[in-house]
């Protein structure tokens, strides 16, 4: 194997095999003769004091014989060229390129982008510089977001406070809310249990290309086009990085003429925010147990399916919102619709059914044509053009069902972690929260590894 060292400083050495820096300083006030070891690697970090987050953004961490200045031990760095630029190394595997940064982000949704662009920001505030870096599958950023999307945001509030006037995609505001009970051949208007007052009408897909531009201008890395198919573990079991899928491989499983070896994108955090049920995060959870850890409930799910129209001008009400439930599912079935009026006489129709139904035979697909055609919908889409049309998984199990989201190296951000307020029907702001405050999270000791790097270096106290 060909191993690359790179000398960070007087103190601090980093290896692109083993991904551990150590950091050695003398214990002022100390009794001890040994100098003290602040390790990146988790398995040798300890939580001592209470409140650690605040010592560790002030540059001290004290410990019951003392404390250690961590801006006079050289553990601030400097600006520097990013380290995909600067270090590159190769394993024993044939062809398979490994490029270091510091944070690896999988997933360019809502809570992927917010935590690479808070990150970035943070880096900037405090004269610093991090390499960050996100992988997404889709072939361009919002290529696999279909979510119809009542937006708030808050989340969006803070991240970007000027997003107004830097023409983003959000620019319909909600303007009707209504909540209707369906039987077969008829519509009962409920009191609608939603506060949307606030709120905007979006396209998902156009706000997530919209924020991956704005990280880009704040300098991290976004690869459309690969999916991680793996995680990558040092000799202590904690994860440093993500392998990239192989291409030019056959039906069969050989090699084609065209094989190329997938890469290996190794960081000092790596942060999955995949989406709902994502493969790497239920990997993770399942190795580290974070369900148990957390006392949570196992996750349910729901299947939505969703199209986008365009209907005639006479018809169409931006802004206008919609959700029912009762008819076509039977009162074992849970699930019901949404159909939210976007701009350019475009609207956003769907349907969600809950995995756990009972009839065998039910087809939810056949489900949503029949709401299609139920007599207070069908007169809004006739004449109208089917422009999109998509599936995706939704987490259901709500607040009981989060797992502990820190494990050695990461932690699991967005839906993959299942942060969806299921009363409200909303999952985005929450997502992008999640992205955005694990600076924070110094109280979880799983996490000492993402707090002292990044809650010191930016300097940040952001809470939620």
């Amino acid at each position: 194997m060909l191993r690359l060292l790179l000398k960070r400083s007087s103190r601090s050495y980093f290896s692109s095999s083993c991904l551990q820096t150590h950091i050695c300083s003398w214990v002022k006030g100390s009794n001890s003769s040994k100098p003290t070891h602040l390790s990146y690697d988790y398995a040798y970090i300890q939580l001592v004091g209470q409140n650690f987050g605040s010592q560790v953004a002030s540059g001290r961490v004290y410990y019951s014989s003392g404390c250690v200045n961590l801006k006079k031990i050289g553990f601030a760095r400097p600006h520097a060229q990013t380290q995909a630029q600067t270090m590159r190394s190769f394993c024993s595997e044939p062809d398979r390129e490994s490029i270091q940064y510091d944070v690896v982000i999988v997933g360019a949704g809502p809570a992927g982008l917010s935590a690479a662009i808070r990150l970035k920001q943070l880096c900037r505030e405090n004269d610093t510089d991090l390499s960050v870096c996100v992988v997404e599958k889709g072939a361009e950023v919002g290529a696999h977001i279909i979510s119809g999307n009542v937006f708030e945001p808050r989340a969006l509030d803070e991240l970007l406070p000027q997003w107004k006037e830097e023409e983003s995609p959000v620019t319909v505001p909600v303007s009707s809310d209504k909540f209707w009970f369906l039987t077969k051949d008829h519509a009962f208007s409920l009191p609608c249990p939603f506060n949307n007052r606030g709120n905007y009408v979006i396209s998902l897909s156009q706000l997530v290309r919209w924020m991956g531009v704005k990280a880009e201008e704040l300098g991290v890395e976004i690869y459309p086009g690969f999916a991680a198919s793996e995680i990558l573990y040092d000799s202590n079991d904690i994860v440093v990085g993500i392998g990239t899928n192989d291409m030019g491989i056959s039906k069969g499983g050989s090699k084609k003429e065209n094989f190329q070896r997938g890469i290996e994108l190794k960081g000092r955090v790596t942060l999955l925010a995949e989406g709902c049920r994502g493969s790497l995060s239920e990997k993770i959870m399942d190795k580290y147990n974070l369900r148990e850890k957390g006392h949570a409930q196992h996750q349910t799910y729901a299947l939505g399916i969703k199209e986008v129209w365009e209907i005639d001008e006479g018809k169409h009400k931006p802004g206008a919102v919609l959700h029912t439930l009762g008819w076509p599912l039977d009162q074992k079935t849970y699930g019901g619709s949404f159909l939210y009026h976007m701009t350019d006489r475009q609207i956003s129709i769907g349907f969600v059914v809950a995995l756990n139904y009972q009839n065998p035979f039910l087809n939810p697909y056949e489900e949503f044509q029949k709401f299609k055609h139920h007599p207070a919908i069908k007169p809004l889409l006739d004449g109208g053009t089917v422009l999109q049309y998509g599936a995706r998984t939704l987490n259901e199990g709500g607040f009981q069902s989060i797992p502990y989201p820190a494990f050695p190296g990461g932690a699991v951000i967005g839906c993959s972690a299942g942060f969806l307020n299921v009363p409200k029907i909303k999952g985005t702001h929450t997502a992008m929260k999640s992205g955005t405050i694990y600076q924070s999270l110094v109280e979880f000791k799983s996490f000492i590894l993402f707090c002292v790097h990044y809650v010191y270096l930016c300097g940040n106290d952001y809470a939620c």
